[in-house]
């Protein structure tokens, strides 16, 4: 069949056993299917609802993000503010904590406390600003705002590093709002002042709200740093181990080498993997940051971090690959990058409060520690203090589960085998006993042609040494006489099937065998094709 292929038109000549399937009753499959069906469909279920629930009512839970506000001042516009604020006071609003201007006595200790993530920015209003607006508002001159700077009465400090779109939509948004309303206030109090030409731009925008931002954060990567990268990561790390597994497979490392030396050889491939996997995604990410002002500092830092996450991220799968059934470990995988991804995906201000058991795992606290470098300085230290000990917690954790795993993989692969050669000696007996079966069955034949050696009742006679090769060179001429080569080949094609179903019967044995020990025997984690052998040519698909 030219053009088609081969297994298109060879597959359709396979039998169908009614009510079967190859021995197995379609009653056993169809349970067994539903129990994974059922199984797979409630974890997904979980992991979606897991998911979308740390998203759900985000809105509502705005107020949880907290605003500190200073007013240095002591005037107008602070009264402006605070009317404002209870105007917007609301659970889809920042919540306004009002600070003493003892407790930050200048502007610099407020960015401090944004920068440790007291809170997510803090409002100030400067020295003597009431002052001069109402000096400016009143003064005859054409050109007020000469003696008055707009710029310099209403202040905002925030870091967009953190948390970029969320920080965007929630707090530069709603400050802005918060300071169009406290215009709005402002001036309906003047009415008693009349306006003249001078003051009528002031009254329309008696101040513009200033930021000052620690790190700005507006290229369109930035949305992904903690999703789409984090994914990527995982996945990078599980393919590359089951690359590692299968490379120990095909080459027998558990049954060659002692376990020390396997584990110093995934230690120092494991290590290098992830150091040049963690080099691409902070190259990646420094070639698409757009004028992002991180320079070679932040670099270097951001490539460690996240080679500590990769390394945790394969110990942990590799620990997950060797101790669960071989069945779950693509149900851990999936779960543990919901678990991870739904760590970072908003902050636990705008979830549910048990949400934050994600702040035991490793994404959570490696976005953490990025996010303090990216802002510059000693921005984020606040978060190294838990965000680092979490980390390494994990990798010295995972590195002994994934120690022992490796002398359990050993171990097992020893009694693999001795498995294999069993089942290979048995398979050579029961050739063998068959062998000898057919020899004595063609020797009863050949004597009964020549009428010499079976008895009435079945038996063969005794015959001496001579007179049994005697009868064989007999046969022999006897049989190259009278047989005929197609006979030959029909007797030759019979013994091979009969030997091929003998060996058959004892691979079923050997295959039973397997299902019944299947529980108690590990799995070596998951494997794949390689795309190059032991002969290090390519392989074809």
């Amino acid at each position: 069949m030219v053009g088609i292929p081969r297994y298109l038109w060879t597959a359709q000549r396979r039998p169908e056993l009614a009510g079967h399937l190859h021995g197995i009753s379609g009653r056993k499959f169809a349970r067994a299917a539903a129990k994974n069906f059922i199984l797979l469909q409630l974890l997904f279920l979980g992991l979606f609802s897991y998911i979308f629930g740390a998203l759900f009512q985000q809105g509502e839970r705005t107020h949880n993000m907290t605003i500190g506000f200073v007013d240095y001042d002591g005037g107008a516009i602070g009264a402006a503010v605070r009317h404002a604020y209870g105007t917007l006071q609301s659970d889809t609003f920042p919540t306004l904590d009002e600070r003493s201007p003892s407790d930050f006595p200048d502007p610099s200790s407020l960015e401090s406390v944004v920068c440790s993530t007291g809170y997510w920015a803090t409002l100030y209003i400067h020295p003597n600003a009431s002052l001069a607006l109402a000096s400016a508002l009143a003064s005859p001159s054409p050109s007020p705002a000469s003696t008055y700077n707009p710029n310099k009465t209403l202040t905002f400090i925030w870091n967009q590093a953190r948390y970029p779109p969320i920080v965007d939509a929630l707090i530069a948004s709603n400050l802005a709002l918060l300071s169009q309303t406290a215009q709005t206030t402002y001036t309906s109090n003047l009415t008693a002042l009349p306006p003249t030409t001078a003051s009528l731009p002031l009254l329309a925008s008696p101040w513009t709200l200033s930021s000052i931002n620690i790190r700005p954060t507006t290229q369109g990567s930035r949305a992904i740093y903690n999703t789409v990268a984090i994914i990527l990561i995982m996945m990078q790390e599980f393919f590359y181990l089951g690359v590692i597994n299968s490379l120990h497979q095909a080459f027998s490392v558990y049954t060659k080498l002692r376990p020390s030396r396997i584990i110093l050889f995934r230690a120092a491939n494991s290590l290098a993997y992830c150091l040049v996997g963690s080099l691409c995604v902070a190259g990646a990410i420094w070639a698409f940051r757009n004028g992002w002002d991180v320079g070679a500092r932040e670099f270097g830092l951001s490539w460690m971090v996240l080679w500590l996450f990769a390394h945790v991220n394969f110990q942990t799968l590799d620990v997950f690959s060797v101790w669960l059934p071989m069945g779950y470990v693509p149900m851990a995988l999936v779960a543990w990058v919901v678990l991870n991804v739904t760590s970072v995906i908003v902050p636990f201000e705008l979830s549910a409060a048990w949400y934050r058991i994600g702040y035991a795992m490793p994404a959570h606290e490696a976005y953490q520690v990025l996010t303090g470098i990216w802002s510059g300085g000693g921005c984020g230290s606040s978060q190294l203090r838990y965000a680092l000990p979490v980390l390494f917690a994990w990798e010295v954790v995972a590195s002994v589960l994934a120690v022992m795993g490796v002398y359990r993989r050993v171990h097992f692969a020893g009694l693999a085998e001795e498995e294999v050669k069993k089942q290979f000696g048995e398979r050579v007996e029961a050739a063998m006993e068959f062998q000898r079966r057919r020899e004595g069955e063609i020797r009863r034949e050949e004597r009964e042609e020549v009428g010499v050696g079976m008895d009435k009742d079945g038996t063969d006679g005794e015959t001496t040494k001579a007179e049994e090769a005697e009868e064989r060179e007999a046969v022999d001429v006897d049989v190259e006489r009278r047989g005929s080569t197609v006979q030959r080949c029909r007797d030759e094609e019979r013994v091979r099937r009969e030997l091929v179903e003998e060996i058959e019967k004892e691979d079923e044995l050997i295959l039973q065998e397997t299902r019944r020990g299947s529980r108690a025997r590990p799995n070596f984690g998951p494997t794949f094709g390689l795309p190059f052998g032991e002969d290090g040519d390519e392989r074809d698909s």
